[in-house]
């Protein structure tokens, strides 16, 4: 099945991303902290990969604080940049971003802002941190990817200039492990996916990483051998049983990824820096066009 999420304005983020970044001072990227390495894009870090960087792990508050803490270790190692988790409704957590931008930036006289363009995929909190930067509603929010289409400057405080670009996805993920990730966390459309498949997966990812938090949650006896035997569980305690006791995957699966990305589930992370696959096990282009779970 092909995944089909690159639009026009898309193309034409990018274009005005690669037009505007010469007289761009720091990138900030802002990832899902519950998959930093999945919610990276490669077309923009390609593009950005000269610039000082200030890497926001948003949705803090949902991932695994001890995993968070290895991710931003993980990060910083990286020449020239800064990592912060973050929760972009939350004020105290923001904070350090305008002074932390100041000092990527330290060529930049202070006559004058630093500029600093904020950028990643849809649904990652990008809008939400730019109006809580700002002090007032000025990006437009939403729950579905890809809400924000146009390019906007906001002055944040006195030397702080944020560039708003439209969330971007790229043409082909190059790691199965990866477009599951980002469907499983909401950074897809659901009607761009097949909910059953990644269901299953999540369901497989979770028994091996957060046994004792589904146990919790769906008040199991004992913990299911495998993936399909979690969702019939849920499907039994959560309306997802047909007639003659036919199993509803479709609606386990709505179950077990509305509780993922609501938090119901406890602090998830979906990855570890182990986890990084090695450039020969990244697909090539033929095959990195086709992802399971995604139409």
């Amino acid at each position: 099945m092909t995944i089909n999420w690159y639009p026009g304005h898309m193309h034409k983020a990018r274009r005005e991303i690669k037009k505007a970044l010469p007289e761009i001072d720091v990138v900030i990227e802002i990832l899902d902290a519950r998959l930093p390495f999945s919610s990276a894009n490669p077309v923009l870090g390609q593009l950005a990969r000269h610039k000082p960087t200030l890497k926001l792990l948003s949705k803090s508050d949902l991932a695994d604080p001890e995993l968070t803490a290895r991710w931003i270790e993980f990060l910083e190692q990286q020449a020239n940049t800064r990592a912060l988790p973050i929760i972009t409704t939350d004020s105290k957590t923001l904070q350090p971003i305008a002074r932390t931008c100041q000092q990527l930036a330290s060529q930049v006289r202070e006559s004058r802002s630093v500029r600093a363009m904020v950028m990643g995929i849809p649904n990652v909190g990008k809008s939400t941190l730019i109006n809580s930067l700002a002090g007032k509603k000025i990006a437009k929010t939403g729950n579905e990817p890809a809400v924000t289409r146009v390019q906007q400057k906001i002055q944040v405080g006195d030397r702080l200039q944020i560039i708003d670009t439209p969330g971007v996805l790229w043409p082909r993920i190059e790691h199965a492990d990866s477009a599951y990730r980002l469907a499983a966390s909401g950074a897809i459309r659901d009607t761009a996916m097949d909910y059953e498949e990644v269901g299953f997966w999540a369901a497989g990812s979770l028994l091996q990483r957060y046994p004792e938090a589904l146990i919790s949650r769906y008040k199991l006896k004992s913990l299911p051998e495998d993936a399909g035997s979690l969702l019939k569980e849920i499907a039994s305690r959560r309306g997802g049983l047909k007639a003659g006791g036919v199993i509803d995957y479709h609606r386990a699966s709505e179950v077990l990824l509305h509780d993922l990305r609501g938090g119901h589930l406890g602090r998830i992370t979906l990855e570890t820096p182990e986890d990084i696959p090695a450039p020969g096990e990244l697909q090539d282009d033929t095959e990195a066009t086709e992802n399971p779970g995604f139409e």
